[in-house]
């Protein structure tokens, strides 16, 4: 048994969110490279090859691990993962139609609500957890994240206006953007259930000794799921532009354009995802009785320093003033919400130890 340790437990996944707040940033030093071309390296290595080797680094005896390991719940969060891997396809294409602070918003929006609220409610234990001491800070930083984000996306969509008439996103598609984040945000909760699919083969993993890391041994199914969905469509989307070899060999006519540093920025990509997930196992063994707000807690944060990101890359530039207070009203409300989260975590964790 894992002690719980809430305020720890939400360090771990603020580390995460950062991780995931990051990740698309290397795109921008991409040249040369279809959009499929990075995302298949990123996704080989964010989905495929760091669970196997981040579980084969933690798991001890992981060969006996998987062999005792239930087949239903391989099966189960293989599937669900697979859901994912085409909600994570959509995100990254949102994101060069509409920018990364509304892609955010929409997605991880969705996502936060869906992804916390539905699994506990499936199980039946919605209820029960919510009556425990704490529950009114928890379901208050849920609703106080949900408006947070809804004020982060108003401000997205101010910034839109403001650029509308200055320089405009390349490849900007409101309507394209909106209908691949909110796909993004259904599948990308679906990778909740992927998670709680995979708990009988975590607790094998227990019981070989893998403590705090024991989550790791589900994301070889639910990652692995989410690559195979990943990499038909971009080797469907190789196909159809005849680009694939351009991973090996960059075509002669391109220029400001370096095979190494592209394969060094999908490299990057891939494990600051990977990394996302990784922290994300941390937390949420501390989490205690309301572990179930793990999803909230990884999310909002990671809306938190995605706005950080959107102003450091000057996404905001050009913006009123009105959208510039807008965006930074959403932020302290979001702050808000994970204190709100972390105290009802904490309340729960000091009640049980009396």
């Amino acid at each position: 048994m894992i002690p719980p340790n809430p305020l720890l437990g939400t360090a771990f996944h603020a580390v995460g969110a950062a991780f995931a707040a990051l990740c698309y940033t290397p795109q921008k030093r991409v040249n040369g490279w279809s959009w499929q071309s990075y995302w298949l390296v990123q996704a080989a290595f964010c989905w495929f090859l760091l669970p196997i080797l981040g579980a084969w680094l933690t798991i001890p005896e992981l060969g006996k691990v998987l062999a005792e390991a239930p087949r239903g719940a391989m099966l189960a969060s293989f599937f669900l993962g697979a859901a994912y891997g085409i909600g994570g396809t959509a995100f990254g294409v949102s994101i060069r139609h509409i920018g990364y602070s509304l892609t955010y918003a929409i997605a991880i929006g969705l996502s936060t609500v869906l992804g916390t609220l539905i699994p506990p409610l499936v199980a039946g234990t919605l209820g029960t957890t919510l009556s425990k001491p704490g529950a009114n800070w928890v379901i208050g930083g849920i609703v106080i994240g949900i408006l947070g984000i809804a004020f982060t996306g108003a401000a997205g969509r101010m910034k839109e206006r403001d650029l509308s008439a200055q320089s405009k996103l390349e490849g900007f598609s409101l309507m394209k953007g909106l209908l691949l984040s909110l796909l993004a945000g259904v599948l990308s909760a679906v990778y909740g259930f992927a998670l709680a699919a995979g708990e009988p083969i975590a607790d094998v993993a227990s019981q070989h000794g893998a403590g705090v890391f024991r989550g790791n041994v589900v994301y070889i199914f639910s990652n692995t799921g989410a690559f195979i969905t990943t990499g038909i469509y971009c080797l469907w989307l190789h196909r159809r532009h005849k680009t694939l070899g351009e991973i090996v060999e960059l075509p002669a006519s391109t220029e400001r354009a370096s095979l190494p540093v592209n394969w060094a920025m999908a490299v990057l990509t891939g494990c600051l995802w990977y990394g996302q997930f990784f922290f994300y196992n941390l937390g949420h063994v501390r989490m205690g009785d309301y572990q179930f707000t793990s999803w909230a807690i990884h999310m909002i944060m990671l809306i938190l320093f995605s706005i950080v990101v959107g102003v450091v890359l000057r996404e905001w530039r050009g913006s009123r003033l009105a959208t510039k207070i807008a965006v930074g009203l959403a932020f302290l409300v979001l702050v808000g919400a994970v204190l709100s989260l972390t105290y009802g975590n904490h309340l729960a964790e000091i009640t049980a130890v009396k």
